[in-house]
């Protein structure tokens, strides 16, 4: 299997931090189920047979209050129909952009107390994803005045 991507790599998320942090950004979130979710020993949720589609969806409905807090809300959010340009095969289960007001923000969901308890849905419903940031485009280009 090729590697998988879960949390942020420590190097990954220094320059994320090394960015502006004053400017709004936009996070595609890429995200790749896994069968059945694994909860660590002890939780709650262990062995209870959620798959890994039920436990992120129990993470997006308890993380709202953390959001709500950071400013940020999802601005788009799609199902793959087909591949136009690429290759055929699409593995990501849920694909959504969420708007921060800057990376200030995002940083502070991330470090906000009540994110720990419900990242866990998260990580434990998630066997692959890739998070990338966005900031705005700057002078004309493609689309752009």
């Amino acid at each position: 299997m090729a590697e998988t991507f879960i949390d942020p790599s420590r190097e990954n998320f220094n320059t994320f931090k090394a960015l502006p942090r004053d400017t709004p950004i936009h996070m595609l979130n890429l995200i790749r189920f896994k069968p059945y979710a694994t909860y660590p020993d002890g939780h709650e949720l262990a062995g209870k047979g959620l798959t890994g589609a039920e436990a992120y969806k129990e993470y997006m409905r308890t993380i709202q209050p953390v959001l709500e807090r950071s400013g940020g809300h999802i601005v788009w959010a799609g199902g793959f129909e087909a591949m136009v340009t690429g290759p055929a095969d699409w593995e990501w289960d849920e694909t959504f952009v969420m708007a921060y007001p800057d990376a200030t923000a995002f940083m502070g969901m991330v470090k906000d107390p009540d994110y720990a308890p419900v990242v866990v849905h998260r990580q434990a419903a998630v066997l692959d994803s890739r998070l990338v940031r966005f900031g705005p485009k700057a002078g004309p280009g493609f689309g752009l005045p």
